[in-house]
């Protein structure tokens, strides 16, 4: 059991039936009236990110999220499936667990999957990936003032900004956390 009092950053807890992971939080102690929680929350599983004021001496019970390295390996058209490293096991998941980090896997890449009771609910790609551009329009020439860019779409089907002399087949470093272009390899 963990107390509201001692919430900090990453912190995961059962409330009302959900997991929650904490995301931010403060002691606030007023003037006047009893010390309280703030905290900004976000269910694990649904994804909803929620404001609260909890009590200091609140318990909840602490959930444990387990992470795994797994291979992705394909899409089906419906499924998305994932491969543990170490067991060869191959576990299916549908688009809602895996929309933020399917635009920058590829096949055969790497990411991190977490579970709370053996049930898969996000996965994580790596901080920085490095994908192949396959489709820009040409930059005009002369057109650099500012620092221009153009849309560019890369080998996953995920569309972002790039400055004008990335071409077609270049390859490119991504920041996952942002989706922005970072530099060309």
């Amino acid at each position: 059991m963990i107390s509201a009092g001692d919430f900090r950053k990453g912190v995961t807890f059962v409330m009302d039936g959900d997991v929650y992971q904490v995301l931010d939080f403060q002691h606030v102690k007023p003037g006047k009236g009893a010390a309280f929680v703030s905290a900004k929350i976000k269910n694990v599983v649904k994804g909803g990110i929620k404001d609260v004021t909890l009590n200091p001496s609140e318990k909840y019970e602490k959930a444990v999220i387990e992470t795994k390295e797994m291979q992705y390996l394909y899409n089906d058209g419906e499924l998305y499936f994932f491969m543990d490293t170490e067991t060869y096991e191959q576990i299916p998941m549908n688009f809602d667990t895996v929309e933020d980090a399917i635009p920058f896997v590829k096949e055969n890449d790497i990411a991190t999957v977490r579970f709370y009771e053996s049930s898969p609910f996000e996965v994580q790609p790596a901080n920085f990936v490095e994908l192949e551009v396959t489709h820009t329009e040409p930059g005009l020439k002369g057109d650099t003032s500012g620092g221009a860019t153009k849309p560019a779409t890369v080998e996953t089907g995920y569309t972002l900004q790039v400055p004008l002399f990335i071409d077609n087949g270049d390859v490119i470093k991504i920041d996952t956390r942002t989706g922005e272009y970072l530099s060309r390899v």
